[in-house]
């Protein structure tokens, strides 16, 4: 007699977690016609969205940045921050809704981290250049103390270039934008003139 292979079970139950966010939102929506405070979370919920932003975090795109802790605390609370957007109506998936608003909340993660390590390192350069590393020593101890510190390193080089040539990016589409935004209120202003002059 040969035995079947029991099929795995996931670590999240989508099934059980959409009727837990529709009687979650039900009671929301009961909470918001009587003006009463917003209901907690239940624990089912909470266990399910550790478990998916923990998860989602051992991915390999994921799993080798020091500050995994803070992408998992940062992914909880934006789906608690956007619970109630989720919408039964459309979606039976809640699991796919999390994912996906874990996964955007690390990569907003690593880029602060990133944004935070290019300030360091440029405060530092700058720290150096402008020879204000401090001489460390103790009183009667003869002999420089000073501390070499190597800022010329290619992996610091590479990211610094790449780092400035995305925020420049970044700028030249704002002010494309913004150029855009005038040529549209300029484009309006004339409309709304025309529709004067054709009144009088």
């Amino acid at each position: 007699m040969a035995r079947t292979k029991a099929k795995p079970e996931h670590y999240v139950d989508n099934k059980k977690l959409f009727v837990e966010m529709c009687a979650y939102l039900d009671r929301v929506k009961a909470a918001e016609e009587a003006d009463d405070p917003k209901p907690r979370i239940t624990e089912y919920i909470g266990e399910c969205l550790l478990k998916i932003s923990t998860r989602l975090s051992t991915k390999p795109n994921f799993i080798n940045y020091t500050y995994r802790d803070e992408m998992i605390s940062d992914g909880i609370e934006n789906c608690v921050n956007y619970l109630g957007n989720f919408n039964p109506e459309k979606s039976t998936n809640p699991f796919a809704y999390f994912t996906q608003i874990i996964y955007y909340a690390f990569l907003r993660r690593i880029q602060r981290e990133k944004k935070q390590l290019y300030i360091k390192h440029k405060a530092l350069e700058t720290a150096v250049v402008h020879d204000e590393m401090v001489t460390h020593g103790n009183e009667g101890d003869s002999g420089d103390h000073s501390a070499y510190v190597n800022l010329n390193t290619d992996y610091m080089n590479d990211f610094v270039k790449t780092f400035e040539a995305k925020e420049a990016e970044k700028k030249a589409l704002r002010v494309k934008k913004k150029g855009l935004d005038a040529v549209v209120e300029k484009i309006e202003a004339e409309e709304a003139e025309a529709k004067l002059e054709e009144q009088e």
